[in-house]
């Protein structure tokens, strides 16, 4: 073999080799960005984190609220409750960011920003390991103890409410806290999206507010105008509760069953109340999309 066929065949193989490393270093950088990295989360095992390093699109309900519901919407009470079980380790690490927990809440103020979340995460489960519900006045926040309880209040236009912190997040470098859906109607945030906000963490009222507070409040309940929207209406009741149940899984809307005795007895499921026809309106045209049934609004 000369020399000049020696020369090309090494020069062959370093090319061969050359383009099989390079190969295996796009391949290796392919998976690498294309296989999700999890958040890591110290000594907490039961949190999905709602809010992400990067914004996410989220939702209001289906069916618009009025100015009227939304004050309806009652704030957090607080109360004395123990330490959560979950979501209060020392520290913990979401994206390669060290987080504290504080060891007291009381005294507690910040000012800052915050961003709201809603129907996305609507029923999954938050950090203290309570299920997230948009119709609460519930709040996330880095390092307070969970729970506590905090007035927010929005500098923009003197708006505030009381919400209960029960999540963890936002993992956002420029936003102090997420309110709930409800929490941020109530503060007139919503179409903004964000807004300048202070916090200030309130004493429990004692646990004789626990009474009070028993029931999830999953909608307002106006008890001036009552408008319902009628979906059916059945001479057996069970027929009527096996509809309520089924409504209940698919809106966050009050659904109650009325009798009526004309001569016999007919059990009506309706929704509501609202405040006016046009709010009743609304509601079922909504409900028209999940039922093929003949809906009728009536006023009681």
């Amino acid at each position: 073999m000369t020399s000049k066929n020696l020369y090309s065949r090494i020069k062959s193989a370093v090319f061969v080799s050359a383009l099989f490393t390079a190969s295996m270093q796009f391949s290796l950088t392919a998976y690498a960005s294309a296989t999700p990295v999890e958040p890591s989360v110290d000594a907490i095992d039961t949190i999905t984190y709602f809010s992400q390093e990067l914004p996410t699109v989220d939702s209001a309900p289906d069916v618009p609220f009025t100015t009227e519901q939304i004050s309806q919407l009652p704030d957090a009470t607080p109360i004395d409750e123990p330490v959560s079980k979950y979501g209060n380790a020392k520290t913990y690490r979401v994206l390669g960011q060290t987080y504290t927990v504080l060891a007291k809440s009381k005294h507690f103020k910040q000012t800052g920003t915050a961003s709201w979340y809603g129907k996305k995460f609507h029923g999954q489960r938050t950090s203290s390991g309570e299920r997230f519900d948009m119709f609460q006045m519930t709040a996330a926040h880095k390092n307070l103890p969970i729970p506590c309880y905090a007035r927010v209040t929005n500098q923009e236009n003197g708006k505030s409410v009381i919400v209960k912190v029960n999540d963890r997040g936002p993992f956002h470098a420029s936003r102090v806290m997420d309110v709930s859906w409800a929490a941020a109607a109530k503060l007139d945030m919503l179409g903004k999206g964000t807004a300048k906000i202070s916090i200030e963490v309130v004493d429990a009222v004692g646990k004789t507010a626990i009474a009070q507070n028993t029931q999830p409040v999953t909608a307002p309940v106006i008890v001036t105008k009552q408008f319902f929207v009628q979906v059916g209406a059945f001479s057996a009741r069970d027929n009527a509760l096996s509809l309520q149940s089924k409504l209940a899984g698919i809106t966050p809307m009050p659904i109650e069953i009325s009798e009526a005795t004309t001569p016999n007895t007919v059990h009506k499921v309706q929704v509501g109340p609202f405040s006016d026809a046009a709010s009743a309106e609304n509601a079922r045209s909504y409900l028209a999309q999940l039922s093929s049934g003949n809906l009728i609004i009536v006023k009681r």
